[in-house]
């Protein structure tokens, strides 16, 4: 299992140029595409021992005076970038949500997110306010002693490595948020339809969207980033649908000395309800999260860059990351036909159906 996929998890050994001083820089993301404005708002969940930060998002009816949500507080960017050698003189970009602005009318369905491990809530943040720029309720969870945070009373919150924290732990601080997700989307003045959750995972946060729709029937449509599918008990069928958009792990990826069994075989093998499984040709493991638009910002030499990247452009990343998950949960959370998960696309070439 894979232990240190944020989203410069492996910055450290990237060389970085000239060595001369970085001047303070802003990163960007990319706009989303939806027609509604967004609220964010970051709140405290507790459960089973557990302390868990968790932001949501959501369309909004008037964002006038509220400010504009950074991807990641100071602090934790700071720690992040520091734990990988990475100079620290980078500010986080900002983000299309508005802190607390007052949310839009109407019942509404919601998706949960989980992320990969020693990461943070915010690695999805193009997925995330893509969904919610399009009408969803999106809750995005930070994983105690497996992410980069910031509690409401300032302390800073890292990955432990001496706390073995498994995918089904990531699973069981789901089910929590799960049990409070209406009260969380009422307080900011949501109301959602329990009817129509769906989660998506990035990394070991995929492989615990498996395991959540494997124990609990609320969550009705899951999708996986480059999920590995292993864990101990070990992911079984999943009876509603389930879609697989993979970069590294995939069906041929094999235990050896170099590589991890993917576990996707073994999963794919298993009986289940609608499935599909879509092969992002070019990608790497971070080219599913933000990652890969935020990399060529910092200041790595360029010839490092398809080390990070692979071969599939930025660009493309972004849109594919925009519209294949807004496909997956407008047809299985809202009931409308994507024409776009039924075979290649000419507009997404580097998009394999398997």
């Amino acid at each position: 299992m894979i232990t240190r996929r944020s989203l410069l998890a492996a910055a450290a050994a990237v060389p970085l140029g000239t060595g001369a001083p970085v001047r303070t820089a802003r990163l960007t993301l990319p706009a989303p595409t939806g027609p509604h404005r967004i609220g964010a708002v970051t709140r405290q969940v507790a459960g089973h021992g557990r302390e868990l930060t968790v932001s949501i998002w959501y369309p909004a009816r008037d964002i006038r005076r509220h400010p504009v949500a950074p991807w990641l507080p100071a602090a934790p960017l700071r720690a992040l970038l520091e734990s990988v050698g990475l100079p620290v003189g980078v500010a986080a970009p900002l983000t299309a949500g508005h802190e607390g602005a007052p949310a839009a009318a109407g019942c509404l369905p919601a998706v949960v997110f989980s992320h990969g491990a020693g990461g943070h809530r915010s690695e999805t943040t193009i997925v995330v306010q893509e969904l919610a720029s399009h009408g969803y309720v999106v809750v995005t969870v930070d994983h105690p002693f497996d992410s980069y945070g910031e509690l409401p009373d300032g302390r800073l919150t890292v990955p432990d490595d001496d706390v073995s924290i498994t995918p089904w732990d990531h699973a069981h601080d789901i089910r929590v948020v799960l049990d409070g997700l209406k009260h969380l989307a009422a307080g900011v003045g949501a109301t959602i339809d329990p009817h129509r959750i769906g989660m998506f995972g990035w990394s070991k946060g995929a492989t615990a969207t498996a395991l959540v729709m494997n124990t609990d029937r609320r969550v009705r449509a899951g999708l996986s980033f480059d999920g590995p599918m292993q864990s101990q008990p070990p992911v079984a069928a999943v009876d509603r649908p389930f879609m697989l958009m993979t970069a590294e792990f995939t069906e041929d990826t094999e235990d050896t000395e170099d590589t991890e069994d993917s576990g996707v075989a073994e999963f794919l093998a298993l009986p289940h309800g609608w499935q599909l499984d879509v092969h992002v040709d070019g990608a790497l493991h971070g080219s599913l999260c933000d990652q890969q638009w935020l990399i060529p910002q910092l200041p790595i030499n360029a010839d490092d860059l398809p080390g990070w990247l692979g071969t599939l452009a930025p660009a493309q990343a972004v849109r594919i990351q925009q519209a294949y998950p807004l496909a997956f949960f407008d047809q299985h959370l809202r009931g409308r036909r994507q024409r776009l998960l039924e075979g290649p696309s000419r507009a997404f070439p580097a998009v394999l159906f398997t």
